[in-house]
């Protein structure tokens, strides 16, 4: 009998609830859960894709010391030796632990213990140091506590949502959905993006703000000047429940209008439509992620952003407040446990005597760490000058996610000694540890995550674990046991959320925002039926009517916001406003005239371990690329889809040019997901400098001074192989998985002397495999496929100029018959025949569907998003692609009226 199981997707911070099936032969396939209150069964393209992600190729099996097979005892006393040794020669702050947003609560949650409350240092940081650590400063100096005030449903509730610094369409889609959903239905909402680039989710904008970057303060500092002057500030609000408003009035009032339209790069019309409607619009929801938190003012953005909220009480009521929108999966369980290197477990902190010890008594530990630890870009600095000397990183991969990339890769690699947990063997990051430690993937793990809107939701087994993978709290239970330390006799995860929500409430009573008091005592079956549940959910909570349940252990809950009527964790329980002021917002120069923005795709996720093994993902975006506006594309000497160099004074990396006018002039955008395992010289945080917001800690990856150049190739190539090609000998090239194999894009700076000997090498092809082809001199064009009988083993298609080949359509010949001569010659043609169909680039990543085939169906008459999508599914899914079809129709349409 097929066995279903209910958990939570590993992607962003949206937290959807899953089904994922397991079929009597073993087969997975996963659906969106119509009862998570996240995503009512709704699933973006990775999510839908997350049974293609799950097999065994690549993955870390067993325990491993220096390359060689270890046994799990070996492999935990070295490591408990190894750090014994290296606290009790040098100190506690002589180690680390670099953990990860895609760990579960529980590990999480043992990591933190051991590292604060045992070893005594706090030298414990997260890769959420780099994606929303911003936020919980600018919480923490504004609430006095690291508070997201409000909920999902107040996207849907608002009258005005204006999202600042994020693509809500790419990176939190089931979140864009459910927006849309709501304009739609009530067309009278406005929806305002701000953001230097026109993304995919500024199609359903009212307003697009191309803000310069890095303006933010300076626009929101405006803002606020501007509501001063009006009727909309909360004279109630700020007398009853704040303070400091004077001072940051004063601050953000001494710019001038003129000033404001030179920081920010905006139009006087455009400023003052965003300020008018956020002054006559009550329910305003202001969503903000990396765009605003990725910044060396970061924190000082999400505080101009709140000061808004505050002064006018627009904060904690249905429809009403600012909202963080979380990268990881589990960035907001990190944050409860204290993750991060400057927090303490249950929100407390650190810098807090009385906090400190509060959490060593109920852990009854030796000692506990006296001051925030080393931030993640200062702990890899630590780590390069030698002050770390043992260091264990989890389920993250900063060799291609930090800045500086490269100086970070040579500090693990002359760090004394390396522990990665990890699922795959051999990332980027991995390739350099001492001990590798197997670790449990998705469908493997059980345990917690937390979401964007403080909501708890379970992630579930229903895949045994691989071989001699063991789950991350448990590695690190060991380690602890083995270094001398009670407290860590654990033997399910159960018992760990227990003593996590024991210690929320531990001496709480209202006095902390985190508490899940209600939900200790949990036996292991009510842990494994727990559905999802909201904080704050204190075991003297007032239940909620039965019309407002949502779930949560069988209790009764409705939707919890915080501060409509204040109550903030200040010792005077008031709000403070901050001061901001406006940073320099150009960071170029002659040498680096234009500024680079990093950030993620749609069909990707982080760098790229586990979406890369989807060819549906991979086949939307196949290998990275520079976003350019035409005009500097001009400038530079650019082609469409040519090659660009990108430099800075950190690295250089080299990328396909993707020239359009969603982009601004001397801005451009670079994914940051390729790293070396599926590209040449792609990662692009080698370029980005260790740059920080001087509160949070967190890096600045979205201006980059950089120069641009085009990369001089003599030939452009495309290749498709059905067995993975090694590392090829080519100047630039991206691999990415295919239906039937893998799909490769090269380019060469000068031309190989046997390319057919160029091709056995790298796709491993027999000496009796004869090619069929071509070549023509004068053009320079080539044409190359190697075949077994009736079926194509590889193809190589090569050119001066960037390769005209149906990339999709040539990926589709690895599952096809060659039987007959013309099939073969329009093969290395690389194009169909007449009367066969090439479906074109893809578009809908979920439906496989490309972009020839929406033509098609527009010619045939369906004129809308609606329409292309009742017609071949196209958009339907998770609705993240409907942008492109809408620009597909608008240009059908155009050139059919011309």
């Amino acid at each position: 009998m097929p066995i279903e199981t209910k958990t939570t997707c590993p992607y962003c911070g949206v937290g959807c609830g899953v089904i994922a099936r397991v079929d009597d032969d073993g087969a997975v396939s996963v659906k969106g859960d119509p009862d998570h209150p996240a995503n009512f069964g709704r699933l973006c393209s990775k999510g839908s894709a997350l049974a293609e992600t799950i097999d065994l190729d690549g993955r870390l099996l067993h325990p491993e010391i220096d390359g060689r097979q270890a046994g799990w005892d070996e492999a935990l006393d070295l490591v408990a030796q190894r750090f014994s040794g290296a606290i009790a020669e040098h100190g506690p702050d002589a180690v680390a632990f670099y953990v990860s947003g895609q760990l579960l609560t529980e590990d999480y949650y043992v990591a933190n213990k051991l590292m604060k409350g045992f070893i005594g240092s706090a030298n414990i940081d997260t890769n959420s140091r780099l994606c929303m650590s911003s936020s919980v400063a600018g919480h923490r100096r504004a609430f006095g506590s690291d508070t997201v005030p409000g909920t999902y449903e107040d996207l849907e509730l608002a009258d005005l949502v204006v999202l600042a610094g994020s693509n809500l369409a790419w990176c939190h889609p089931v979140l864009y959905q459910r927006l849309a959903a709501a304009k739609a239905a009530r067309p009278g909402m406005k929806v305002v993006v701000i953001d230097p680039r026109r993304t995919m989710t500024a199609d359903i904008a009212d307003l697009h703000l191309a803000i310069r970057p890095d303006g933010d303060v300076a626009l929101f500092n405006g803002l606020l000047a501007h509501l001063a002057k009006s009727t909309a500030i909360d004279e109630n609000y700020l007398a009853m429940h704040t303070q400091g408003f004077a001072e940051a009035f004063a601050t953000a009032s001494s710019m001038t209008f003129t000033e404001l339209m030179d920081r920010t790069g905006l139009g006087a019309s455009g400023l003052r439509q965003f300020f008018g409607l956020f002054e006559r619009t009550e329910k305003v929801v202001t969503c903000y992620s990396q765009g605003v938190n990725q910044s060396s003012s970061g924190t000082d953005k999400v505080n101009a952003i709140l000061n808004c909220h505050l002064a006018t009480g627009r904060i904690g009521r249905p429809g009403m407040g600012p909202f963080s929108l979380t990268g990881q999966p589990n960035a907001m369980g990190g944050r409860e446990v204290g993750g991060l290197a400057n927090m303490l477990a249950a929100h407390m902190a650190i810098e807090c005597a009385a906090d400190r010890n509060r959490v060593q008594r109920f852990w009854a530990s030796p000692r506990i760490a006296v001051r925030p630890g080393l931030k993640a870009v200062d702990l890899f600095d630590a780590v390069a000058d030698g002050r770390i000397k043992a260091l264990w990183i989890m389920a993250t991969n900063p060799v291609v996610s930090m800045p500086d990339a490269a100086a970070v890769e040579a500090a693990i690699k002359a760090c004394p000694f390396v522990v990665v947990s990890d699922v795959l063997k051999t990332t980027d990051t991995a390739r350099h540890a001492h001990v590798l430690l197997p670790s449990l993937g998705w469908g493997e793990k059980d345990g917690t995550v937390t979401n964007s809107e403080r909501r708890i939701s379970r992630q579930r087994p229903f895949l045994r674990a691989p071989c001699e993978a063991r789950a991350d709290w448990w590695q690190l239970s060991e380690v602890a046991r083995r270094m001398g330390f009670a407290g860590f006799g654990y033997a399910a995860p159960a018992e760990i959320f227990d003593e996590h929500a024991e210690l929320s409430a531990f001496e709480n009573n209202g006095s902390r925002d985190f508490d899940i008091g209600a939900y200790v005592g949990l036996d292991r079956e009510s842990y494994r039926t727990l559905p999802p549940f909201q904080w704050p959910a204190p075991a003297n909570g007032i239940k909620a009517s039965a019309s407002n349940t949502t779930g949560g252990g069988g209790k009764e809950e409705k939707a919890r916001r915080f501060f409509a009527d204040g109550g903030f964790y200040h010792p005077d329980g008031r709000a403070r406003f901050v001061a901001v002021t406006p940073a320099q917002t150009d960071r170029t120069s002659t040498d680096y005239p234009f500024t680079l923005n990093t950030g993620r795709i749609r069909d990707q996720w982080h760098t790229m371990t586990r979406t890369g093994k989807s060819a549906r993902l991979s086949a939307h975006i196949a290998e990275p690329f520079a976003e350019l506006h035409p005009r500097d594309a001009i400038e530079i000497g650019v082609g469409n889809a040519a090659l660009v160099e990108l430099k800075s004074p950190h690295g250089k990396t080299i990328v396909r040019a993707l020239i359009t006018d969603r982009q601004t002039r001397s801005n451009i955008f670079v994914p940051m997901h390729w790293n070396d395992q599926f590209a040449s010289r792609a990662r692009i945080d080698t370029l980005v400098p260790p740059l920080t917001d001087k509160v949070s800690g967190q890096p600045a990856s979205k201006n980059v001074a950089v120069s641009a150049q085009p990369f001089a190739a003599s030939f452009y190539g495309f290749a498709v192989s059905v067995a993975k090609p090694a590392t090829p000998q080519a100047d630039y090239w991206a691999l990415a998985r295919a239906d039937g194999g893998w799909r490769i894009e090269l380019a060469f700076a000068t031309e190989v002397v046997d390319w057919t000997a160029w091709c056995r090498d790298t796709f491993a092809l027999s000496p009796d495999v004869e090619p069929l082809g071509y070549a023509d001199r004068q053009t320079g064009d080539l044409r190359l496929a190697f075949l077994d009988g009736d079926r194509l083993l590889a193809a190589l298609f090569l050119a001066r100029e960037p390769v005209a080949v149906a990339r999709n359509w040539a990926v589709s010949q690895l599952s096809a018959e060659h039987g007959n001569l013309r099939k073969r010659f329009t093969l290395v043609a690389g194009r169909p025949g007449a009367g066969i169909s090439d479906p074109g680039a893809t578009v809908c990543s979920c439906f496989s569907v490309g972009v020839n085939q929406i033509v098609a169906a527009v010619r045939g008459g369906c004129h809308t998003v609606e329409a292309v999508g009742k017609e071949i599914n196209a958009g339907t899914n998770c609705g993240s692609c409907r942008a492109e079809i809408r620009g597909i129709i608008d240009g059908c349409l155009t050139a059919a009226a011309e």
